[in-house]
């Protein structure tokens, strides 16, 4: 007796549309059955994960301030994997786009500045973090290296590139010597949408993102090229598409958002450089793309939730005493859900009997 995966012949839009809801269901059930283990009580700890991040203003603000990243870099991490490519190192791409920009701002901290200063602190952000994603792509197109293990292994390499600038070169001499930077100045930093928040211009800078995303994946020559590759390879070679080409242009997209994520992260949140400035939204990313249906609208949706998670885990943390990691397992249910929905989905699970020896 054994287990075989037989594809169906077709899936219905409603069971597309259902799939996501279903995790979600069985991510939440999961999780209450998690808080029980811990001693709390379930109904009081998903009250604070996910209903008191949205009973005020300053948890929605910081839901917002939350779900900005996490958007914009699944945003570009859809398009890759609908072209069947594997980017899982854009937490890397999103600290070397970090890096990129706030290079800018401390190399003229004290100096000439204008307003020049913001807009180039945006794009080096994005080349930044594109050049680094091009590195998995080129070894890939290449040499026909893994790009999920080269994607991965990067992040390391971003990682300690940004411990040792904050503890060696760019460490502040007026910091009492703690690894950070100079806080940057107004000229480098991204203004606040309103007094006493943090929700700043990189919010609606990503809502045009998504749009634009939107538009290419759904009503441009690019999009469908992109999908073709990704859905039916053979046939993308037919029409004269070039998957290698695809390769690049989507590692390079999904980087750009990637760095370009990091560097609003750093000129509009933070405003310095530090260790750990990520919460780990390179890798919460990759649950949003899918959860979102790899749909740049959908992203957005799923994002806010994933969000609104990062602020509950906070919240209960306080109220509940439950350690923060629950919400990462909590994350890792749900991605484990999405995929089995999504295997369950597409393939029917058949019983068969071994034959006679």
């Amino acid at each position: 007796m054994r287990l075989v995966l037989e594809q169906r012949a077709e899936t219905g839009l409603a069971l597309r549309l259902l799939s996501p809801l279903l995790a979600v269901a069985l991510a939440l059930v999961s999780a209450s059955v998690m808080f029980a283990a811990l001693g709390a009580d379930p109904l009081v700890a998903l009250h604070a994960y996910f209903v008191l991040p949205l009973s005020d203003s300053w948890g929605l603000q910081e839901v917002a301030v939350k779900a900005t990243p996490l958007v914009l870099i699944s945003v570009g991490l859809a398009f890759c994997y609908r072209a069947g490519v594997w980017n899982i190192g854009a937490e890397g791409q999103f600290l070397v786009g970090a890096l990129g920009g706030a290079w800018l701002a401390v190399a003229t901290h004290g100096g000439a500045q204008g307003p020049w200063l913001l807009p180039a602190m945006l794009a080096a952000g994005a080349l930044g973090g594109a050049l680094f994603a091009l590195i998995p792509a080129l070894l890939r197109t290449r040499f026909g290296a893994s790009e999920i293990l080269t994607s991965l292994m990067l992040v390391y390499v971003a990682e300690l590139l940004l411990d040792w600038l904050v503890r060696g070169p760019w460490r502040d001499p007026a910091g009492f010597n703690m690894p950070q930077t100079v806080t940057f100045s107004p000229a480098a930093t991204l203004p606040l949408l309103a007094e006493g928040g943090r929700v700043n211009l990189g919010t609606p800078l990503t809502l045009l993102v998504v749009a634009a995303a939107a538009l290419v994946a759904a009503r441009t020559l690019k999009g469908f090229e992109i999908r073709l590759v990704g859905e039916a390879p053979r046939a993308a070679r037919f029409a004269g598409f070039d998957a290698k080409h695809v390769t690049w242009a989507v590692f390079a997209f999904s980087g750009a958002l990637a760095g370009l994520a990091g560097i609003m992260e750093v000129a509009g949140t933070l405003r310095q450089l530090q260790p750990g400035l990520s919460p780990g939204y390179g890798f919460t990313a990759i649950i949003v793309a899918f959860l979102g249906r790899l749909n740049p609208m959908g992203c957005l949706v799923a994002g806010v939730f994933l969000a609104v998670t990062f602020i509950g885990g906070e919240n209960a943390q306080i109220m509940l005493r439950l350690p923060l990691d629950a919400t990462r397992v909590f994350q890792g249910l749900l991605l484990f859900y999405v995929l089995a929905c999504d295997t369950l989905l597409l393939y029917r699970v058949r019983l068969l009997r071994s034959a006679a020896a």
